[in-house]
């Protein structure tokens, strides 16, 4: 590349209006050259997902291109960005790939362990990289627990709790890909908790056995929006994750309760859980003293999607480690997988998952879905 600018292409106008107005956010390192997406209207700015400002602000003098084989042969596009449903991560990615363009990409990467592996394959065969998207990670209050991690503070787990407490009512499932195994690909452990169990692991590192009941009880959905999972981490740690489409008021919550210090974050948006306030409480004055310490030299930076592309940038023109590799989605995938499949089984199931489990091709419940006991939906 000629210059450390990157040209950028998104896919997808809907959840891409949040990577857009991260691109925006960084000109000195991003150029939004053109935007696709196959609905007319909402390339024009229009529809019910833009509000009035947005389409000034956000698509700016962008290309508007319809279709996805006119943008991959745009030779002025360094990087594609992919904001599609989930059912078309994979042969987009690939031909993405195929065509020499680096790849963003939305989650989940994809819809199974085997097509995680057959994408591991393309990026491989390329010239170009792949950026799987969990920005959650990139919250100031996150970066902290990490940094004191890398410090020797925090090392010894003895239990976390993740909790992800949404809303999500039948207007959000009037979107015709959503509430379905063919196009979604899941439940709310897919699409919505599958951020704050990456940060999960994104901290303590891998999951060793996992134990899930799943229900539907909140929309008429093919997939889970109930979920109450006890999982063993790697380092023996027990965890307890628990996440509802149903809460009247929304929450995100991540606890970590080590040896030295409890650690406590998301209380402040249930859509930035790793941002700021995030509380570090020591078992003495002198552990407080040393986390004030080691905390004092920490520097912020960007959040979210402008935190994870900053980095992506840098990875591309400097060679720094990518924010979030094949192999951390890959991880996220097997945890949903594993999920899944003692949701449907009953029964815990150890990681890491190999190529001959039964799941490993479809993570999907053989009967379609979990056990429904609608609640009341006369809201």
């Amino acid at each position: 590349m000629t210059s450390t600018r990157l040209k950028v292409a998104v896919v997808g106008l809907g959840v891409g209006r949040n990577h857009l107005e991260a691109y925006r956010s960084l000109p000195e390192l991003f150029e939004v050259r053109a935007v696709c997406d196959s609905d007319p209207e909402r390339l024009k700015g229009g529809g019910a997902s833009w509000t009035a400002a947005d389409p000034r602000e956000l698509l700016g003098d962008a290309r508007r291109i319809l279709r996805m084989e006119e943008l991959l042969g745009c030779d002025d596009i360094d990087l594609v960005d992919l904001c599609t449903p989930p059912n078309t991560h994979l042969a987009l990615a690939q031909q993405a790939l195929a065509a020499g363009k680096h790849v963003v990409c939305e989650k989940p990467l994809v819809g199974s362990l085997a097509e995680a592996d057959a994408l591991e394959a393309a990026v491989a065969a390329a010239r170009s990289r792949l950026f799987p998207v969990f920005q959650y990670r990139f919250g100031n209050g996150l970066q902290k627990l990490l940094h004191l991690r890398a410090k020797g503070l925090a090392r010894h787990a003895l239990l976390s709790v993740v909790e992800t407490h949404w809303r999500r009512d039948s207007d959000y499932y009037a979107v015709p890909w959503r509430g379905k195994w063919a196009t979604e690909m899941g439940g709310v452990c897919l699409t919505q908790a599958i951020h704050a169990h990456d940060m999960l692991t994104c901290v303590l590192g891998p999951v060793k056995s996992v134990y899930a009941r799943l229900a539907t009880r909140v929309n008429d959905i093919e997939g889970e929006d109930c979920a109450a999972i006890v999982l063993q981490m790697g380092d023996g740690s027990p965890a307890v994750l628990s996440a509802t489409l149903g809460a009247a008021a929304e929450s995100s919550r991540l606890k970590f309760v080590f040896d030295d210090m409890t650690v406590e974050g998301g209380s402040a948006s249930p859509y930035r859980p790793g941002e700021e306030p995030w509380h570090f409480k020591g078992k003495s004055a002198a552990i407080d003293a040393a986390i004030a310490q080691a905390l004092s030299d920490f520097a912020p930076g960007p959040e979210s999607f402008a935190g994870q592309l900053a980095r992506i940038h840098a990875t591309l023109t400097t060679g720094a480690l990518p924010p979030v590799s094949l192999a951390d989605a890959r991880a996220s995938l097997e945890l949903i997988t594993a999920i899944y499949h003692s949701g449907a089984s009953g029964e815990p199931v150890t990681l890491p998952i190999s190529g001959d489990h039964p799941k490993y091709a479809n993570w999907q419940p053989a009967a379609g879905g979990f056990p429904k006991a609608l609640a009341h939906h006369g809201r």
